[in-house]
């Protein structure tokens, strides 16, 4: 088993934010800052490797008719676990700015689809090495999408004031259309250097 190949795949071939383009309720809403992407993709990426290994050694034993339910029930429990450890010793400021949305990771179609896809069919390792390496991409997508939003909109990155006059910050960036404006400007942008690349190698 290729492990980097599963990181890589992860992290950058399948991005989940950029590439797949899925679980994007978390990656438009939270995205205001760069330290609020970190600490959803760090989260989601707790319950993804967590409910992935759990679910990979327990794969034999769960009857097929049931497994959705199965799933659910385990991830829950993951998610339940690092929303207490979240409350406990992160920041009262991401805890908040955060909201509902760490309880939400139930839900996560990227969650459901890696476990699904992949550690409902394969051994802990590989499965937890698969979760990680998915989990990675979706906190790179998350915090590179904060730090433009915040660059713009507040001209500071994780916290640090980059440009003081507040003249110069597009304010529209920290609301919901800024969310949309930089996930199509980055899309445009990869979907360029992918076509150039592509003319370059035809």
């Amino acid at each position: 088993m290729n492990y980097y190949g599963l990181l890589k795949r992860g992290i950058f071939d399948e991005n989940a934010a950029f590439v797949q383009r899925i679980a994007l309720c978390p990656v438009l809403a939270v995205t205001t800052s760069a330290i609020n992407g970190v600490y959803m993709g760090i989260a989601t990426a707790a319950v993804m490797v967590t409910a992935s290994t759990v679910i990979s050694v327990l794969r034999k034993f769960i009857p097929n008719e049931v497994r959705l339910a199965i799933f659910i029930v385990i991830i829950a429990g993951a998610t339940t676990i690092v929303h207490l450890l979240m409350q406990a010793y992160a920041p009262p400021a991401i805890n908040e700015s955060l909201g509902i949305f760490i309880p939400l990771i139930v839900v996560n179609c990227l969650v459901f689809a890696r476990i699904e896809a992949f550690a409902s069919m394969n051994t802990p390792l590989p499965s937890a090495v698969d979760a990680l390496g998915m989990g990675l991409g979706f906190t790179l997508g998350l915090t590179v999408l904060g730090m433009i939003r915040e660059l713009l909109g507040s001209g500071a990155i994780f916290g640090f004031e980059l440009f003081m006059d507040s003249t110069s910050h597009v304010l529209i960036m920290l609301m919901a259309p800024g969310a949309f404006f930089t996930m199509g400007i980055i899309i445009m942008i990869m979907k360029y250097f992918e076509t150039k690349k592509g003319g370059l190698n035809g």
